[in-house]
């Protein structure tokens, strides 16, 4: 039986947000790698959306990737899982059970969409590395020769997927992420592999970041990785708790409050809506959307 999707995009993330409710079944890494190899419904995650399993929680999302893998977390995801929601049945906060953990993300004025990433996690078991690193702001790990490296020293953190941050002096379009970005995430020491940014600290209130996403590839919008780049700089004593970072898509409002928690606010948009096979990913556009 088909299921109802929405192609929605925040800050040119590209998203699928597919309707799983009150079924067993789930959109399969075939239907999720077909469906990535169409121009039409080419994305950077899907969204699957299923009933709740845990008290408390309103509904359970399931995150995939373009290459069929699972991810943790989807920040730009989730604004658009909200946004979906909220136009639906007008409620306005949210609960979702994620394999990343337990995150709330409500709409506020404008139609922006805040989300509660949670807390970030910087102990090397819980990133994860494959071998020990007391001091994760910067571990020991470069790219390119041993004297002269292109870019060295990660922060490494999880936002409830594990990301790789380089900071630059320079701007981070003078630096060829496509190339280098494939060989940092299946590097040794991620084992689960890792989402790699280049940041560039403008001043104390903007990073400008650019990020290639494991299972992805080079994206418009990584909303983990905006709030990687950002907490990993207030812990290199770069930037204040809350941020603006510039993304290739568009801005997110990063704040990192006292309590720990990550607040990553920004846009979202409804782009067209069809019906999808969750086993094979054969799809169908609405005839509306295709009449437009």
């Amino acid at each position: 039986m088909n299921a109802p999707f929405a192609r929605m995009n925040g800050l040119g993330n590209r998203i699928l947000v597919v309707d799983m409710r009150g079924r067993g079944d789930h959109v399969s890494a075939q239907a999720a790698i077909a469906l990535a190899d169409s121009r039409e419904t080419a994305f950077d995650q899907i969204m699957a959306i299923h009933d709740p399993r845990l008290g408390g929680t309103d509904q359970r999302i399931v995150i995939l990737n373009a290459d069929g893998s699972e991810a943790g977390a989807c920040g730009n995801g989730t604004r658009c899982v909200v946004s979906a929601l909220s136009a639906e049945t007008d409620q306005k906060q949210f609960t979702f059970e994620t394999a990343g953990g337990v995150i709330s993300a409500k709409e506020i004025e404008g139609g922006m969409i805040a989300v509660d990433m949670g807390v970030p996690r910087f102990g090397w078991q819980d990133i994860p590395l494959s071998e020990p690193f007391q001091d994760t702001r910067h571990i020991e790990l470069a790219v390119g020769p041993a004297d002269d490296p292109i870019v060295h020293s990660p922060a490494v953190v999880s936002m409830g997927n594990p990301h790789a941050v380089f900071f630059v002096d320079e701007d981070v379009w003078s630096y060829q992420l496509e190339q280098f970005g494939p060989l940092v995430e299946n590097h040794p020491i991620f084992p689960e592999r890792a989402n790699v940014s280049i940041a560039h600290v403008r001043d104390k209130t903007t990073i400008d970041l650019r990020t290639w996403e494991r299972g992805v590839g080079l994206t418009e919008a990584c909303g983990s990785a905006a709030c990687a780049a950002a907490v990993s700089a207030v812990r290199r004593h770069r930037t204040g708790r809350h941020v603006t970072v510039n993304l290739p898509g568009g801005p997110l409002d990063l704040l990192w409050r006292e309590d720990d928690h990550v607040i990553m606010t920004g846009a979202t948009e409804w782009e067209w809506s069809g019906m999808l096979n969750p086993a094979t990913g054969t799809f169908r556009r609405d005839q509306e959307a295709m009449d437009a």
